[in-house]
């Protein structure tokens, strides 16, 4: 076990260093220095990233500048990029993990039941569930549950953020966090809840008619205590690895979405602005953040698979 996560480690060590290198190649060595980017007054794009050398030169100084925490300061509001990230990151880590919890929370029932009596009533309310999950786009979503349950029926707030930790004087604390966050929870988890319960009916379907679990039922066995006790364990190696993926990868293409429909100051919401106004070091930022949030985890859903399945680690 120990040798795999040492494996594991340095492949993750490996991956970034080859994620730095084709982002900097992409946004610093391809431009060239004569890059102009528009609407922010730079014309010298070297002497503003304090970049200067060779090719190689400028990638080692970068890079040892995004390993001290330094990312450049925003071309647009001329702030420290790694302050920026720093007071995002809560807010989508708010979403991406609440989300998650929701819709595994939705689609791990949906997905045994379903499994358990196909063809009745939940079952086919499932399939509902997957198939609008699967074809609706988040951004419209979003604002459908913006206007209906924020703007129509006043239940919830429309949009905003509230500091769970550092309370403004009218806005802030646990319950008011919570309460701004429940419409944009619900808009990622019914996305994302279509898929598991989708990938979790057709786990627990294949597994249930496996040999041992026939053999298991035949002890005496009731369908629940043979599905608990024999099905889940193997189910749910792959949902925890498509978790960790899930949760690494689509922080960003989910929060672009879902973060403006609501007014949320997350990394989606400053990236899509980023681009607008082409504030580079701000977009290098949050991809090099990302990218290491993407590989991380990676590596956690590698590790915490292992420690399910022991056998995956020896192979």
């Amino acid at each position: 076990m120990l040798g795999y996560v040492i494996r594991r480690t340095l492949w993750a060590v490996v991956l970034c260093f080859a994620l730095s290198v084709i982002t900097f190649v992409l946004f610093y060595v391809v431009p060239t220095n004569s890059f102009r980017l528009r609407g922010v007054g730079v014309t010298d794009l070297g002497h503003w990233t304090q970049l200067n050398g060779s090719v190689v030169h400028q990638y080692v100084q970068w890079l040892s500048h995004v390993a001290h925490g330094s990312l450049g300061r925003s071309f647009v509001s001329r702030r420290e990029v790694a302050d920026t990230i720093g007071d995002a990151v809560p807010v989508t880590l708010s979403l991406t993990i609440g989300g998650a919890l929701l819709w595994l929370l939705i689609a791990l029932p949906l997905g045994v039941y379903s499994a358990m009596r196909p063809r009745s009533a939940i079952d086919r309310g499932a399939s509902v569930l997957v198939f609008v999950g699967l074809s609706v786009h988040p951004l419209w979503l979003a604002l459908v549950l913006s206007y209906v349950l924020g703007f129509r029926a006043g239940v919830l707030p429309q949009g905003g953020y509230c500091d769970f930790f550092n309370p403004s004087t009218d806005c802030g604390g646990a319950a008011q966090w919570a309460s701004h966050l429940i419409l944009p929870w619900i808009t990622v988890a019914l996305v994302f809840s279509a898929l598991y319960t989708r990938m979790i009916r057709a786990s627990v379907t294949e597994l249930m008619h496996e040999d041992y679990v026939r053999q298991a039922r035949a002890k005496g066995l009731s369908e629940w205590q043979a599905v608990r006790a024999h099905v889940l364990p193997s189910a749910l190696t792959p949902v925890v690895t498509m978790l960790a993926l899930d949760i690494g990868r689509l922080i960003l293409p989910t929060a672009l979405f879902v973060e403006p429909a609501f007014g949320l100051p997350g990394l989606g919401r400053i990236f899509y602005q980023s681009v607008l106004r082409s504030d580079l070091p701000m977009i290098v930022g949050i991809i090099v953040v990302m990218s290491v949030a993407a590989v991380v985890a990676n590596l956690v859903a590698d590790l915490a698979t292992a420690l399910i399945d022991p056998r995956l680690a020896a192979a």
